[in-house]
Formats: C-alpha cells, structure tokens, sequence
C-alpha cells in the first residue's frame, strides 16, 4: 500500500505534503493447541469460523483465565484477543450449568461504547454455543433488560450503566451477582482522566456488591494500546493482574504517511497565515481512495466534520461518476440505533467503500476488509492513532494509514518530527482515583447500594476514610453503629455523570416550542451559550436569548446569521499548596494545588468568513473557581536580564510558551488540549516572578499535569523545538496561537517564547 500512499502525494499541486512515510514490516504467526479443558461446543464454533489452531498468546491468556489469574491481555489490534477470554469465560458458562439448562456461573463485559458492546454481541450469537448472551444498555428495552437479569449469562454493558442502574439495583440482579466469576474490561486504556477514576470506583463498587453475594469474579482487561498494563490494570480495579503483551498473530504490511496541507492565502488572527483545513484535505483523499475503489474508514474529531468530509467526498465522486457518492456516507454518535447498525453492517458487505466517522469507531470494532484509515488531525494520544491505524487491514491484508496534520502545534511538531510518534511507546494511562471530587459521589452511591463500614474503606483508597469524615460533615452520609448511611430518599447515581465533574448539563430550549434541542455541559456553557452568542447545532445556527444558570437552562431561537461569537475570558490563579518542586538552574519546576477563578467578561462578534471583529458586547456572568492541580514553572529576573529579555515583551513571551506547552502536553500525557489549560504571568502575586501555569481543567486534578511534571525537561524541549520548526514569521496556529485563548491570542511573542524557554532549559535536569 506504500505505492497507494505514494501516488495521492503524486497528484500536481500536493508536492511536499507528504512528509514521512513509515513501512511496518509484515510478521509470521506463532500458533498453538487448543487446551483440553475448553467445551468442545465452544471449539467446534471457532473452528467454524476458520480458526483451526489459536495463536500462542491466546491460549496463553485463556490457561491464565481459566486458572482463575485476574489478566491484563495488552496484545496489538486485530490480534484476537477477544477470543482469548470468550473461550474461558463460556466454556466455564457451559461446564458450571445445573441439569435443567439452568445457570451456574454468568459473566459481565464492560465496553466503553455500545457500539463495541453490539460488535461483540453479533460475534457471540453467531458462535452459536447455546449461551445466553444479551446487552444491557442505553438502547435496551424493558423487556430486554427484565430478561438479562432473569436469564442472561454473558452480559454486555458499559461502565454508566453499571453505575447507574445494575449497581444501584442490585438486589434485583441478586441471581446474577451471585453467580459473577468473570468480568472484562475491554479497551481499559480508553478509562483515562476523570472518566478513568470514576471507573476505577465504580469496579470496587462492583467488587464490594458481589463479595455480599458471595462471588469473586476474575477480571480480565484487555488493550491493544496500554502502556505498563500490569500498572494501569492495578490502578483501575485495585488488583494485581498477570500481564501479557507478547504477540504471535500475523500482520500484513502496514504504510504510514504523516501529511501536512499546505498554507493558505488567506491570513487569520492577527494576519497569522492559516493552513487548508485538516477535514477538507481528508475529503479530497477519501474520494481519491473511494475512486480507486481502496475501501477506506475517514476519523474526523467531530460530529459535524465527519458530516462535511462525507459531503464533501460525495460531492468530488458525482464529477467521476454519478454512481460513487452513494458509497461514501458519515457515521457519528447522535444516529439512532438501527442506522449505526445499518452502516457498519454496510461497510463490512462492502456496500459502502469510504466512511467519515467520529472515533465511535475507534475502539475494537471488527470491521474486515478495510485497506485503508485517513486520520483527520492526531486523535490527541498515541494509544487512539494506533487504535484507529488498527482499523485498517484486520484480514491480515496490507494496509495504509494517512495522519493528515491541523493547523495545530502538536500536529505541527509530529509530521517534522516522526520518530515522536512512530518511534514511542503509547503514553501511560493518566487518572487519579483518589481525587475526592470523584470519591466524594462515589462513596455516597456505594453508602446508598450498600451502607460502608470500616472494613470497606481500605477497598476505595488512602483518601477514603478522610472523605467519608467530610461527607459526614456536609450532612450526606449519617454514621451509625453498623457504618455511614446514605440520608437522601434519591440515588446518589443519578446526579454523577462519570464522564465528567463539571455539574449538571445545561439544556437547549427552543424559544418558541419548549422543544429540548440538544446539552451543554456546565463547564463550557459560559463560554458557548452566554446571552447573545452564536450556537451551531448539527449544522444550523441559533442565538442564545437567555442563559438561566439557576435552571440549568439556556433559551435559544433559530436564526441563519453571517457572524460568529467569541467569548472573552479573564483568568486568575493563585497556589493552594506546592507538593514536589526542582530545582532547573536559576529557574525551578513546581507541582501541586491551585484555585483557577476564570470570568466571562464579554463576547466578540466576527463577520464571517472573513474573522473580522465589529463589535464586542459586555457580559454579566459570575466568576467561577475551580480547585485543581497544576505544573507550573519560575524565572528570576537576573536569568531574564542575562538572556537580553526586556520587560515590556515578558507577557507575550510567557503567553506564547503557555500556548504551545499546552498543545503539545497531550504528546507526554493521556489528554487532549481541551482537557487542560493555562495561565502566564510576567510578575505573579504569590511567586514575585514570570510563571507559568499548565493545569488540569477537572476539579481535583485529573493527572496530566503531574504527568507533565515528571516528564518536563523532553514536554517543554518539545515545546521549544515546535516553535523553532513553524515556518510562520510572527506565530500561527501551528505553533503559539490557540483556538481557546480567552484573550483572542494577544499579546504572543514567538521570537520571546524561544529566549524564555532557553532560559528554562539551560538549566534542566536530566532526569526530570
């Protein structure tokens, strides 16, 4: 496929797009036997679906399975590992039943999406081994849902629903729990950040529930994208995992093209030169691949790209020919459930050859035949490219994988800097499970299922009991003799998203009708849905009428408009508490607590496309606080005069190394830019110095900016070099400039970013 990739770059006008490309060399297959104690209905079913002899790995996950070993299975995509448990799990199903068919043993499988959970069920049925597998989900009925617990054995489910209505309910899942000896955790690296902790509580939730029915599942945890699995597996289930990672399935040849789009004539924020958007240069290669007849899988990050880049490729094909563009469609979370099975089962028949998804595709799903992955923008972890590469060639074909870069620093810095990405291990899973923001709700619903005794604290953490005390305190749990009681007649699930601490979601009215038109979470609705601004909404446009914040509602009214709307943010930070600090020559490294109280001051108005501003409108809106954890670093101020920086350009020199290390910290850790922010300051009141601020944008912290901290000498060297590399003469948004910036990227000084971050790194440690 390296020719394939080859000729795209060939086309006149692409030259010098393509900046690297990657050959992975195919491998040869390690097979082994199947192990006597498997259920010869269960492999008689695979041997049906061609698998005649398993490869070494799967057999040794499922011996280790089997002998009742928790494993964390870390083996790369389309390497089987799915096989690897369901053999164990049903033929332990199959041996545990009682004479009259009834069950003796039932299994639990946790997937981070229900479009993973229905791959896995269409794979189950059609084994066809007499095992009662069904879903638990969203898109259940009642029915079904009255029918798992009452006859299912394999269910398959996800980390909400446990949490909100299998855990809660547990006395009606009593028969089930009872039974529980397997639970799989599939894509476990996908349970990063403050998902990744709420999760990781809500499996000792799991574990504490089935321990008072008796039942000590084994748990299995699979990744093809896992750094230190046997570290990642502890922290989210609180146990000590058998770790495999060797893999013996084969692989065809993989080619892989880092691909830039050129720079444009036309000049963006502060007349910066902008480069041809990601999507639209995806759009161009998918209708070439579809062309080409090269069935191809299209990531766009959001829902309304992957909308465009559809359009867009459809759009292209009809000048070729009238009967290409109804094989190219758009997948996306939002469709109903009949249409996502609709596409997928289209494009694994072939009926479809090019689709433009969201990465609801991402994770695991089994769709052959593909040869192709286009990769809008870096998916902001090496562990999501290499999910969505492994998309491509699942049939052990060769395959192609083209990472198309944004206009975007991190982007920027990995097409120049290849071996940053192709050549580096996958990033360690980021998350804290201590923090109290989300053991606090936590520790309410397990009070709620269950109530909590001494014994059990030590199963939620350190931080435990001391949260517990505050709880007490607040007036939510109420201690008695027998333990702390939940005191609410509500279920403390129902007010916690595990997605997210940022509060209640704030709806979309429609004016006219009272039709509930779409959420805003409550940490962006300042900021998105403020009185006066512009909401786009599956491609229409709606202006905000009123923003009730006490109702967790925002009034809207559909309008067609030719402006957009910014919001212009002020930010305040000051240390809480500095945990671990180093020393960086004259310059020193800090971690620790800090309170980040932002304002909403005002919005601008821009006339589109052109960007221009013609009006800016002041806002009325409460400053928010948000306690949470930051890395953040000093300069003296003989460092800054000894390396000839005037005082009057600090502040852009500092704002525009902020803006920079923020796009690039999601290369160091499991983040992506929106998950993080940041704060600059030529003199701040509680240091008397330049500092800047790189924090965690979740209360309590979410882990990425400790990871920061302990990976900062090769972040910020990394940062350094990114900015040098930009083509640009004044900054762009390849390299200082951010789409976020509440102060409309003013002021940035690139040339004062390179001497302030020089400064920095003269004095590094090695080690940090």
């Amino acid at each position: 496929m390296a020719d394939v990739v080859e000729r795209l770059a060939a086309v006149p006008g692409r030259e010098e797009r393509l900046r690297h490309l990657e050959v992975l060399p195919a491998r040869e297959a390690t097979v082994a036997p199947w192990p006597e104690w498997v259920d010869p209905t269960v492999r008689h079913a695979f041997e049906a679906r061609g698998v005649t002899d398993p490869w070494l790995h799967q057999v040794l996950a499922a011996e280790a399975v089997h002998a009742g070993d928790h494993v964390v299975l870390a083996t790369g995509t389309a390497s089987g590992k799915s096989l690897a448990y369901q053999v164990p799990v049903l033929s332990g199903i199959l041996g545990a039943r009682g004479s009259r068919d009834e069950r003796g043993a039932t299994a639990l499988y946790l997937s981070p999406t229900k479009a993973l959970a229905q791959d896995q069920l269409a794979g189950l049925t059609a084994l066809r081994t007499g095992v009662r597998v069904t879903t638990h989900d969203g898109d259940s009925s009642r029915e079904q849902r009255d029918w798992a617990r009452d006859h299912g054995e394999y269910l398959l489910t996800n980390p909400d629903m446990l949490h909100r209505s299998l855990l809660p309910s547990h006395h009606r899942w009593a028969r089930f729990l009872a039974k529980l000896q397997w639970v799989v955790v599939d894509e476990c690296h996908h349970y990063r950040g403050v998902f990744g902790a709420h999760v990781a509580q809500v499996l000792r939730r799991l574990r504490r529930i089935a321990a008072s029915y008796g039942a000590s599942p084994t748990f299995v945890l699979c990744s093809a994208t896992v750094a230190e699995p046997e570290v990642a597996a502890r922290r989210l289930t609180g146990l000590d995992h058998l770790a495999l990672t060797a893999d013996h399935s084969p692989r065809g040849r993989v080619s892989i093209g880092l691909w830039e789009p050129p720079l444009t004539s036309y000049a963006g924020e502060n007349g910066a030169p902008v480069r041809r958007a990601a999507s639209s240069e995806t759009a161009d290669l998918l209708a070439d691949l579809v062309a080409e007849d090269v069935a191809t899988l299209a990531f766009v990050r959001s829902r309304r790209g992957a909308e465009q880049v559809a359009v867009r490729a459809r759009e292209l094909l009809a000048d070729v020919d009238p009967s290409l563009p109804g094989r190219v469609a758009s997948y996306r979370g939002g469709y109903l459930p009949e249409e996502r099975r609709e596409l997928e089962e289209s494009l694994r028949a072939g009926r479809l050859t090019g689709l433009a998804a969201t990465n609801a595709l991402e994770l695991g799903i089994d769709i052959s035949g593909l040869d192709a992955v286009l990769i809008a923008g870096f998916p902001g972890t090496r562990a999501a490219l290499w999910q969505q590469v492994g998309r491509a060639g699942r049939d052990g074909q060769d395959a192609m994988a083209v990472l198309v870069a944004r206009d975007d620093p991190l982007d920027t810095y990995l097409v120049a800097h290849p071996q940053a990405l192709l050549g580096a291990p996958v990033e360690a899973t980021a998350f804290d499970p201590d923090n109290q923001y989300v053991l606090a709700p936590q520790l309410c619903a397990a009070a709620h299922e269950i109530p909590l005794t001494e014994a059990d604290l030590d199963l939620f953490g350190p931080q435990a009991r001391a949260v517990v005390d505050g709880l007490v305190a607040a007036g939510l749990l109420r201690k008695r003799p027998k333990g702390w009681f939940w005191t609410d007649s509500s279920r403390p699930s129902d007010h916690t998203d595990i997605r997210s601490t940022g509060g209640a979601a704030f709806s979309l009215m429609e004016a006219e009708s009272g039709r509930v038109v779409g959420t805003v979470d409550a940490a962006s609705v300042h900021s998105t849905a403020h009185p006066g601004a512009v909401y786009v909404h599956r491609g229409e446009t709606w202006l905000v009428e009123e923003l009730d914040l006490d109702d967790c509602l925002a009034v809207i009214t559909r309008r067609d408009v030719d402006f957009s709307t910014s919001a212009r943010e002020t930010t305040d930070i000051t240390i809480a508490a500095t945990r671990e600090r180093v020393p960086w020559g004259d310059c020193t490294l800090h971690f620790g607590d800090v309170d980040v109280t932002s304002q909403v001051v005002s919005y601008l108005v821009r006339r589109q496309p052109s960007g221009e501003v013609v009006a800016e409108h002041p806002l009325d809106l409460p400053a928010r606080t948000l306690r949470t954890t930051s890395v953040w670093w000093t300069v003296p101020d003989h460092a800054l005069e000894a390396a000839g920086l005037d005082a009057v350009d600090l502040p852009g020199a500092a704002h525009a190394a902020e803006h920079c290390s923020i796009g690039l910290l999601p290369l160091f850790a499991t983040c992506d830019r929106w998950d993080i922010g940041g704060v600059s300051t030529a003199r701040h009141p509680d240091t008397g110095v330049l500092t800047v601020f790189v924090h965690d944008g979740h209360p309590g912290g979410a882990g990425f900016a400790e990871r920061g901290f302990h990976a900062a000498r090769r972040w910020l060297t990394a940062t350094r070099d990114a900015i040098a590399a930009c083509e640009c003469f004044e900054g762009c948004p390849s390299c200082i400039q951010s789409p976020k910036c509440g102060n409309q990227n003013n002021p940035l000084d690139k040339a004062g970013a390179l001497r302030l971050l020089d400064v920095l790194l003269a004095g590094a440690p090695r080690e940090a």
